[in-house]
């Protein structure tokens, strides 16, 4: 029974262990490494995880204003080639739906909650969406543009929540 007792902790150890090292068992996947826009020192990793009918995010986004929310959105264009990140276009919005929160029925689908800094100017979410998905379908966010915005997500004002500028830039690509 000894022998028992001491396998059981040490399987649950090495379980615990492989979880908080990021394993993640979802379907399909993508990521998106965030660039800075011109003058900016904003950059991050995200990744994207298909769970049955919504996507996982995983995000780690340092170079914020410490303490502040910022704006993050998926983007039309998978295209981050004018330096200011305006080449992503706006928000992606397949379903021609209003902005506003992704928790609430009628958002973009590229609506995401604001992103929280903490002091040192760094962001770390996990969230799911409603009205995305990985690799197939209208909703597909595979190809299109990731973007860090200046300004918190109002969620309120049309059609981008006011979020102003934007500090970083990804294209999304599968995995």
């Amino acid at each position: 029974m000894h022998l028992t007792r001491c396998i059981v902790p040490a399987a649950a150890v090495a379980l615990l262990a492989a979880c908080s090292h990021g394993m993640h068992h979802g379907g399909a996947a993508a990521v998106a490494e965030l660039q800075p826009t011109r003058g900016n020192t904003t950059a991050g990793s995200v990744r994207f995880e298909q769970h049955g009918p919504h996507v996982m995010v995983f995000a780690r986004v340092t170079g914020l204003q410490p303490n502040r929310e910022h704006g993050f959105h998926v983007h039309e264009k998978g295209d981050c080639s004018s330096g200011d990140g305006m080449s992503a276009g706006g928000h992606f919005n397949p379903l021609g739906k209003p902005h506003g929160h992704p928790a609430k029925s009628d958002h973009h689908a590229g609506d995401m909650p604001n992103l929280k800094a903490d002091g040192h100017g760094i962001a770390e979410a996990k969230f799911h969406l409603d009205g995305v998905t990985v690799g197939s379908g209208a909703t597909d966010i595979v190809g299109k543009g990731l973007i860090v915005h200046a300004n918190p997500d109002d969620y309120t004002s049309q059609p981008v929540g006011n979020a102003g500028g934007r500090l970083a830039c990804a294209v999304i690509v599968k995995r």
